[in-house]
């Protein structure tokens, strides 16, 4: 009996792996490619010219910024699905938070669209989403309905927010693939330590010392040429 048990938790760990790759693939119609969160303005601006820029730039947002806070609201996400709570005030929280009108558009329509997607795997927790709902938020209530747990949840969704911030510079010319690629790489501790330090936090933790970034996802709303919608 223990052994059949031991083999249920194994398969179901596997699945929820499985899963996890699949919600955060670059292939999951969430429309994510669409979006720089500002990233294109700290371009344009002159703030990131070349590989170095691009891997500091996510340093400072994994460590102080936006990628921190939206970990921060992804575990209490999480949190809250496990235990029962429920999320209409972290949801209200979330939306809140966002810096900009099109930060703000970006989080909703990026958690709508996963939230749908979602849905080809039934579970209860999509009833618990239904209306406009962060993307941060949704992943976590969604990964802890799929019982995935809180840290392999963050570390997946940096390495795809970080992933996604290359494929930006990447596209804007900054650097090419294989830099890009090398940033990612060096990305794996800085990931590994924040989902590991974020997993402990909680909504007192809130807060951003990126002023720059968030400026600068505000002015992408004037930008005159873009080729991302925020």
């Amino acid at each position: 009996m223990a052994m059949a048990e031991g083999g249920l938790a194994e398969r179901a760990g596997r699945q929820g792996l499985l899963r996890l790759m699949a919600w955060l693939s670059p292939a999951f119609p969430v429309g994510g490619f669409s979006y720089s969160a500002g990233f294109e303005s700290a371009v344009v601006e002159g703030h990131v010219l070349d590989g170095d820029g691009v891997e500091a730039w996510l340093g400072v947002l994994l460590a102080d910024g936006g990628l921190r806070n939206d970990s921060i609201l992804l575990a209490e996400a999480h949190r809250c699905q496990s235990e029962g709570r429920a999320l209409e005030d972290l949801i209200a929280l979330a939306a809140a938070l966002a810096g900009s009108a099109e930060r703000h558009a970006e989080v909703i329509r990026l958690g709508e669209a996963f939230v749908r997607a979602a849905g080809a795997w039934p579970h209860p927790v999509i009833d618990r989403l239904s209306g406009p709902v962060p993307y941060a938020v949704a992943v976590g209530a969604v990964a802890a309905g799929h019982g995935v747990g809180l840290s392999d949840a963050l570390a997946a969704f940096l390495h795809a927010q970080i992933s996604q911030y290359i494929s930006v510079a990447i596209r804007l010319g900054v650097i090419g693939q294989t830099r890009g690629l090398a940033i990612l790489a060096a990305a794996e501790e800085p990931i590994l330590a924040a989902a590991s330090e974020v997993s402990r936090l909680r909504l007192d933790d809130l807060g951003s010392a990126t002023i720059i970034a968030d400026t600068l996802s505000m002015r992408h709303e004037a930008q005159y040429s873009r080729l991302f919608q925020s």
